[in-house]
């Protein structure tokens, strides 16, 4: 009996091993086909992202630059101009990989000053940044310094700003043409 059980134990094993040889053609091309439509839609994302992350740079150093004109104000009563730029006290560079950082306005008795985060390529994909600082007055008509943060409404391969805009100034600062308030305050 044992001899039997061998017997069709092996032939059991046999028959299983022709039926599991590998895939098929069709089943190979359905998995690169969902590979390629998943890969397809990623990408897009992907880049994106990567935009998004130099993007965060220039806000980032936009809003230091805004704090850092406030506290220069309250220090010098005026704004730092463009030969100024070290005496923020910021540590950062006025060009990077990406944005070329720059300040209209400003100077002796100045009561407003820009903060521009050029783009080094004006038809890149990249948006530019706009930061506005200006002595103004509270609700409760305290003097005060007054910013503003604005973001390119496109980037500059859409027809975007490139970031030699300037802020305006009225009652508080405002964005520019073609681009929208990223943080006011």
């Amino acid at each position: 009996m044992k001899t039997e059980l061998k017997a069709k134990f092996l032939q059991h094993i046999l028959s299983k091993k022709k039926e599991d040889q590998g895939f098929t053609l069709i089943e190979l091309l359905v998995v690169i086909i969902i590979i390629g439509i998943l890969s397809a839609i990623a990408l897009p994302s992907f880049l994106n992202q990567a935009n998004k992350a130099k993007q965060s740079e220039a806000k980032t150093y936009i809003g230091s630059m805004n704090r850092a004109q406030q506290a220069f104000y309250l220090e010098n009563n005026t704004f730092a101009a463009q030969a100024d730029f070290s005496k923020l006290g910021l540590g950062i560079a006025t060009q990077t990989t990406n944005y070329v950082y720059a300040i209209n306005g400003g100077g002796a008795n100045t009561t407003a000053a820009t903060n521009q985060a050029q783009l080094v390529l004006p038809k890149g994909p990249l948006k530019a940044y706009i930061g506005g600082v200006m002595v103004g007055t509270t609700a409760t008509s305290e003097a005060t310094t007054l910013a503003v943060l604005c973001e390119a409404a496109s980037a500059g391969v859409n027809g975007g700003d490139a970031g030699s805009a300037s802020a305006a100034f009225g009652t508080a600062p405002t964005c520019p043409t073609a681009t929208y308030v990223s943080a006011a305050k």
